[in-house]
């Protein structure tokens, strides 16, 4: 064979190949769309890693019984609550991503990756739409000889060390909603860290800890029977059902403005078509009237975004409670 027989034999040989592969990643492309076409076929499993009754749950409740007829298919709820949510995260992205497994999160998600050492990466999970903000009430056990915010901080300058305030766990957004409020007040308090809401609330009605960064729903109540103490909202306005309490930056600390929220993730390498489906359809059930209804019932506001919005607040939320994980020095066991 000549020379040129043989580049011509090689051109031909490399052609060929190419062709084969390419004419593959067609097929394996005409696959995924055709699977994002049939999606969904099967049940859908939402993994909530709280467990029932706590706001994620109520959260994705709402939504996913909504979200199931408008798909025209099953969705279950499996809570696998532990470790600060890293237990359920972990299962989720260790999924096959497929459209049929997601992620129901809080902001300990992404603070989790600033304290612990993960079994898995942020890049093992991909953002499909945040669906509520969970805007948080400072609220102060009855004992506590205060009425505002400026008086509460006065009482912890003068009384160094006395005051704790609780969280649902280590590295939970009222953990560090806390340690950001000692932080911008320049006061010392303790952190007392929980498993749920209901011994933390037993304990502030019982003089036992000062007080929490929480939701409106339960503490509420109490603050009607002059049992607990509503002293601000972290909210940017005041919250609709309460116009009397002001927010925090009204009551002196100006920028304070944070609170919790919930978001649904998937296993990185699920469909974009079936992202782009549950972020469209989510971002409308949430506009729902009776949705937004029993969300502000709950203590929670509706949100209705893309995906790219809430990639972009995980980010700047990531950036932020890292700068107050470094300030605050907190460290987990």
């Amino acid at each position: 064979m000549t020379h040129a027989s043989h580049l011509q034999s090689r051109r031909s040989t490399l052609k060929s190949l190419l062709g084969t592969a390419l004419a593959a990643a067609g097929l394996a492309a005409g696959a995924g769309v055709h699977a994002a076409d049939d999606w969904p076929s099967k049940p859908i499993k939402v993994i909530v890693p709280y467990t029932p009754g706590g706001s994620t749950d109520i959260v994705t409740r709402i939504v996913m019984d909504k979200l199931g007829p408008r798909l025209k298919q099953t969705i279950i709820i499996e809570n696998r609550p532990g470790a600060n949510s890293s237990v359920g995260a972990a299962i989720a992205a260790k999924a096959e991503p497929d459209g049929y497994t997601f992620l129901s999160i809080l902001p300990a998600y992404i603070i989790n990756f600033h304290l612990y050492k993960l079994g898995y990466k942020p890049a093992d999970l991909t953002p499909v739409v945040q669906m509520a903000d969970l805007p948080l009430f400072l609220f102060v056990a009855e004992d506590i000889p205060v009425k505002t915010v400026a008086e509460l901080v006065d009482y912890a300058r003068k009384n160094p060390d006395k005051l704790t305030y609780a969280s649902s766990g280590n590295g939970s957004s009222a953990h560090l909603t806390g340690a950001d409020f000692a932080l911008q007040s320049k006061i010392t308090m303790t952190h007392v860290a929980y498993k749920g809401s209901a011994p933390i609330l037993a304990d502030l009605l019982g003089g036992r800890v000062s007080m929490v960064f929480d939701p409106i729903l339960v503490p509420m109540q109490y603050v009607k029977q002059n049992r607990l103490k509503a002293l601000a909202f972290t909210g940017k306005q005041r919250w609709p059902t309460e116009p009397s309490i002001p927010t925090m930056e009204e009551a002196g600390l100006p920028g304070f403005v944070t609170g919790s929220w919930a978001g649904l993730m998937a296993p990185a390498g699920t469909p974009t078509p079936v992202i782009d489906r549950m972020a469209r359809e989510i971002s409308e059930i949430v506009k729902e009237p009776d949705v937004r209804q029993k969300f502000l019932d709950a203590g929670f506001l509706p949100v209705s975004g893309t995906t790219a919005q809430f990639a972009d607040l995980m980010k700047t939320d990531s950036t932020r409670y890292a700068g107050i994980i470094k300030q605050a020095r907190i460290t987990v066991d």
